[in-house]
């Protein structure tokens, strides 16, 4: 792939992941590549990579569009995370040291500043989230569930479904957060898996929640997304 080519991919695919192309925008290759500063045929390139990622669609006529996909879409989305997160969290307990431990809590107290200001700062919650997560991966220590949960993780659903919580869903997650501390900090592989579990079901039916039009937090300037 040429520079141009992944210059194109990562512009269209930040613009997916943060929402401002919501799902159903239709995705025209001239205007995509106006936006990018490219060529229409890097903007082509990246679209077929993006499209192999499932975060765009093609219709009969061979027109992109963002990917929308159903709350059933969603639910096995969910439930593969649970599963896979949840052995990710068994693992990572049994195997959890020190100065891992203390990187989590030292993330989580971050991630509290964030959900305890009014209005919530939604943003730094959801990159100190992700950080979080990302430390329970590593200490997992393993390459194949890294592969396999990049694929699940890294999609625009958490950024709008971190988006749809209020105030008291994003402490609980703070708080469910720290349950997990807690196993870690026992070596509780059980513990672990059962608390990521749940973990990642009360996130779905967030989602769910959002979807079936419920209320959302909206900062002055924020689009709504689902």
């Amino acid at each position: 792939m040429s520079r141009a080519s992944d210059r194109a991919y990562g512009a269209i695919r930040e613009m997916i992941m943060s929402g401002e192309l919501a799902p159903g925008d239709a995705l025209g290759e001239e205007a995509l590549a106006e936006r990018c500063g490219v060529s229409r045929t890097p903007v082509r390139d990246a679209l077929r990579r993006l499209e192999a990622e499932m975060l765009i669609t093609r219709s009969d006529t061979q027109r992109s569009f963002v990917a929308d996909w159903s709350l059933d879409d969603i639910a096995d989305l969910f439930q593969l995370r649970a599963m896979l997160e949840g052995y990710a969290a068994r693992r990572a307990a049994e195997r959890m040291s020190e100065p891992v431990l203390q990187a989590l809590r030292n993330c989580n107290a971050r991630l509290r500043k964030s959900v305890m200001c009014a209005p919530p700062d939604v943003d730094s919650f959801l990159e100190r989230n992700r950080e979080f997560h990302a430390l329970i991966l590593e200490a997992a220590g393993s390459r194949k569930l890294v592969a396999l949960l990049a694929s699940v993780i890294e999609q625009p659903v958490i950024w709008r479904t971190a988006h749809h919580y209020g105030q008291d869903e994003l402490r609980r997650s703070f708080g469910e957060h720290e349950e997990l501390l807690s196993a870690f900090a026992r070596g509780d592989g059980p513990w672990a898996e059962a608390v990521m579990g749940s973990h990642i079901r009360r996130a779905f039916h967030a989602y769910a929640d959002a979807h079936r039009g419920l209320t959302a937090i909206d900062s002055p300037g924020r689009r709504r997304t689902a």
